[in-house]
């Protein structure tokens, strides 16, 4: 790397008992991304499986952060955005694997119009398949929506007609955050991901509060990398699904109007108590406990903000 030049790009990893995709991830990284002037940042939260001193011993062009414990993916990412030095931030999954030098185009894409915020790649599973990767705004209805898109994908009489969908560039209210092209001014000028959520929806909040902010998040095409998805989170599945619906209410409490919330409320209630009743899952009742219990912590973001 040529130290002369300024850094361009910090790609950042947040690193959790990632030892068997670690490699293929970071092996990537090395092969295609061939501008001069980037930086690598990974930080470890907390891992016991030996991933932490596999990248210490193997990758010495990454820099390392470890962390003490686990304080979640938002935190992991502020963390490394704090030590970052880079014009833009890629954020990337650790079990992302690159297959072509997508930076340039992000860069391109990005410096084209200064009201692009964050941009988001083509995902692919690692059949080569797509992998949706944007949603609508969540609440009530944009969640509907993301679930009926789902669902529908799994139709393959549908999967060709939703492709075509997703073959142009185009600006969207959320991409998912395994592969999260951002501003880093932008990133510090919203003070990195809200680390309230351990994990999931950090990544729509902090798209919401670019929004609100008068920046566009676009999704493109042209560019694609493969997400194995859910790594980590498979081997954790209990806890996770009940950290889901922790940071789901909260996204609410921020977002979205109160009878929205009492809404996801009343329906969350009787989704899991039925699952309870009939299964008797220790984790359909903590999922009512939290329910019953979770406060309102939260304060909603006003555009002006």
């Amino acid at each position: 790397m040529n130290q002369q030049q300024p850094i361009s790009v910090s790609i950042i990893l947040v690193n959790y008992n990632g030892v068997y995709i670690l490699p293929d991830c970071l092996n990537s990284i090395q092969k295609f991304i061939d501008i001069p002037n980037h930086e690598i940042i990974l930080v470890d939260n907390a891992s016991s499986d030996g991933s932490a001193e596999l990248v210490e011993s193997n990758y010495p062009q990454v820099r390392l952060v470890k962390q003490l414990e686990n304080r979640g993916f938002g935190a992991g990412n502020n963390a490394a955005a704090k030590l970052a030095s880079g014009e833009f931030l890629f954020l990337l999954n650790t079990d992302t694997v690159l297959n072509s030098n997508i930076i340039p185009p992000l860069i391109e894409l990005m410096q084209a119009d200064p009201q692009v915020g964050i941009i988001g790649p083509k995902l692919l599973n690692p059949d080569g398949s797509l992998q949706i990767s944007v949603s609508p705004a969540l609440g009530i209805k944009g969640e509907y929506q993301a679930r009926q898109l789902h669902k529908a994908y799994q139709n393959i009489s549908q999967q060709h007609l939703i492709e075509q969908k997703f073959q142009e560039i185009r600006e969207v209210d959320i991409v998912v955050g395994a592969a999260f092209f951002i501003r880093s001014s932008l990133f510090h000028e919203l003070g990195g991901f809200d680390e309230n959520f351990f994990m999931y929806f950090e990544e729509s909040d902090l798209c919401q509060r670019a929004q609100y902010q008068g920046y566009k998040i676009i999704y493109t095409p042209h560019v694609s990398l493969i997400h194995v998805k859910g790594y980590s989170i498979q081997k954790a599945a209990n806890a996770m699904s009940i950290e889901y619906r922790r940071s789901q209410i909260y996204f609410y409490q921020k977002h979205r109007p109160d009878w929205e919330q009492l809404l996801l409320r009343i329906y969350l209630l009787y989704k899991f108590f039925g699952e309870f009743i009939t299964t008797a899952n220790p984790n359909s009742l903590k999922i009512i406990v939290l329910l019953l219990t979770i406060k309102k912590n939260a304060v909603k973001v006003s555009v002006s903000n």
